[in-house]
């Protein structure tokens, strides 16, 4: 339970478990057999490799060591609706926020604009600046958007840039075979991250970080002091190369446990039930009086709001109702904006939900809106 899993050699059990258990996930998922990885701790610390990879890539693999004053200025795609993570990750890589490039987003999923991306990446060309990588979504924070995988890993091609996707909360969906059109293309990614940790049932800290080419993660991140020199380093892997931290935690064992003790088909059934549950709630709302679904159900994630009388301020009104249900006690909700306006998240992902908890959660935003 205090394995030391930084090199093989101190933990080749914890080793060889994490090589196994990323290979199970990869199949489970659907990748194709190229993709590799590991078990990170959380999304931002393999959304910030990724960020450092895409950097060293574009410099040639010189700004660790020449630093990044002087060099070229980078510049990373994403949408407006990607997690906070990636603007962190930007931060802490050096390449600074005013180089982080919004892509503009269109359709009902809310995915960016590929024809607007290669616009963007060719005037930045012409402006003398050096594009670096795009960052795409499968099932972003805020109500699910998912950009078109395909269409972004074919420009990321036409360009070399390096691209990462972000499917931390629901690429775990994609056990479901259905749902794997969602993210087409997604061979074409040169990493991924998906957290287990989230809606597959696994304590955190545990996210799959799969790449297609550990060289680019390791020439990136590897130390090799002397102490850290391991016997037969050619024939065994040691993690601690492939992420920020020295120090990790045997991180595999318990992926082990929930994938030998639930299966793959009862996790998928869980997953489906929550997407089913969550759009039966959704369509209840739509068919209530005064209220207005914002963004359709995307996986098990919708979002509303309560339209209240006319000349309300229907942003304060949204803010308060989330307010009183939280207080309330009986389920807990949180809020997000889309377009610019206040808009109420409602995702189903616990674990052990059932559809009566879920269905519950509409008599109690219904009773509550009739007192404000």
């Amino acid at each position: 339970m205090a394995a030391v899993c930084m090199l093989w050699q101190t933990s080749p059990a914890a080793t060889e478990l994490e090589t196994k258990m990323i290979d199970w996930l990869r199949q489970a998922f659907g990748l194709p057999d190229g993709f590799k990885g590991c078990i990170q701790d959380t999304a931002s610390t393999a959304t910030l490799a990724a960020v450092l990879v895409m950097r060293e890539r574009a410099l040639g693999f010189t700004g660790n060591t020449a630093g990044l004053f002087g060099a070229q200025r980078l510049r990373v795609y994403c949408s407006p609706e990607a997690h906070s993570s990636i603007d962190r990750a930007i931060w802490f890589s050096g390449i600074g926020a005013d180089n982080l490039v919004r892509i503009p987003i269109k359709g009902p999923l809310r995915g960016a604009d590929p024809e607007a991306l290669r616009a963007l990446i060719q005037a930045d060309i012409a402006a003398g600046m050096k594009p670096a990588g795009i960052i795409g979504n499968v099932g972003a924070t805020g109500v699910g958007a998912t950009d078109p995988i395909g269409a972004l890993a074919a420009i990321a091609r036409e360009f070399d840039l390096y691209f990462h996707v972000d499917a931390a909360w629901a690429g775990t969906a994609m056990i479901c075979p259905e749902l794997r059109h969602l993210w087409a293309g997604i061979e074409g990614a040169d990493s991924i991250v998906i957290n287990p940790h989230k809606w597959l049932g696994a304590q955190q800290h545990c996210t799959a970080h799969f790449v297609r080419d550990p060289s680019t993660l390791t020439r990136t991140l590897a130390a090799r002091p002397d102490y850290l020199h391991t016997l037969g380093q050619d024939e065994v892997v040691n993690y601690s190369e492939w992420g920020i931290p020295l120090g990790r935690e045997f991180r595999a064992l318990k992926l082990w446990f929930l994938l030998r003790a639930y299966g793959l088909e009862a996790l998928r059934a869980m997953i489906r039930n929550h997407i089913a549950w969550s759009r039966a709630l959704c369509e209840k709302l739509r068919a209530t009086p005064g209220f207005e679904i914002v963004s359709d159900p995307a996986y098990s994630l919708f979002s509303f709001r309560y339209l209240g009388k006319s000349g309300a301020n229907v942003d304060d009104l949204n803010l308060a109702l989330v307010e009183s249900i939280n207080a309330d006690g009986r389920i807990y909700l949180t809020q997000t904006r889309v377009d610019g306006a206040v808009a109420i998240r409602f995702q189903v992902g616990q674990f052990e939900c059932t559809e009566a908890d879920v269905m519950s959660a509409y008599p109690v935003i219904t009773e509550i809106v009739a007192r404000l």
